[in-house]
Parts: C-alpha cells; structure tokens; sequence
C-alpha cells in the first residue's frame, strides 16, 4: 500500500512539471499568428506557473501575446532563440535584443535576441540598429489599442 501511495505521489509532481517543451520546427504552429515555426534564430516561448507552454514563431509575437493574451498571468518562462546558437532558447529577460533591417525577423519586426549586453552590442557593430534590453523592446513592441 506504501509502494502505491509513493508511486501517486511522484506522479502528482511529475504531472506539475513547470518547464519549457521542446520546438518541433516545421510542425509546431505559432500561438499567436499561427505561422509554422521554423527559423531556430528567432523562434520563443513562454511557459506559465503552471506549466503551460507556448511556443512563437517570432519574438515580436510572444511579446504582443503578453502585452494581450497573457498580460494576466503569472509566467515561470520567458525564452527567446538565441540568435548565435539556432535553437537554443536563453532567459529573455537577460538577452539583449537587436533590431536591424540587415537581419529580418518572421514578422517582420527585424528583432533578434542575444546571450546579454556584450553579444548585442557586438551584433549592433555588425549589423547596426538599436539595442533594447528586455523592458524596452517590449515597450517598443507596445501593442496600440
């Protein structure tokens, strides 16, 4: 009888489990535009408290979602790619973001995200544009009503 309340137990936590969920690119659909996600240096997700997952085919798109959807609800995950290492999703709210017309975005906001201050400032070298930090580029994206 031990044995199967240990086994409920453990599966109680395993079912709570708040973390992000893999992308499936080019079968998983954006949650706000409903694109297939499929650029690995821009895709995002979000993850709530509870464990919900939603996953973005752009970064501008996961920050509308916020600012509309989601402006409520307590998020445990803000993840953005990586635009240096496709497919890697980094903590958005240490990224640094670039927006660039020499890098185009899915949607057409030329948003990329890097690693932190230095990568970002780097790529601004490279690519020029301006550099947000995670308050700013959602303030920027700030959707009009």
């Amino acid at each position: 009888m031990k044995i199967i309340k240990l086994l409920l137990i453990s599966l109680l936590f395993t079912a709570c489990n708040v973390s992000p969920q893999e992308i499936q690119y080019g079968s998983d659909a954006c949650h706000f535009c409903d694109m297939t996600i499929v650029d690995r240096q821009h895709a995002s997700q979000l993850v709530t408290a509870k464990g919900k997952a939603y996953k973005y085919d752009a970064i501008e798109c996961m920050v509308h979602s916020l600012q509309d959807e989601f402006k409520d609800t307590e998020m445990a995950h803000y993840l953005v790619a990586n635009f240096y290492q496709p497919g890697d999703l980094i903590e958005a709210e240490k990224a640094s973001y670039l927006v660039s017309k020499q890098l185009q975005s899915p949607m057409g906001a030329n948003l990329s995200a890097f690693l932190d201050k230095e990568a970002g400032r780097k790529a601004q070298e490279k690519f020029t544009g301006d550099v947000y930090t995670w308050k700013e580029i959602q303030d920027h994206l700030r959707l009009k009503k």
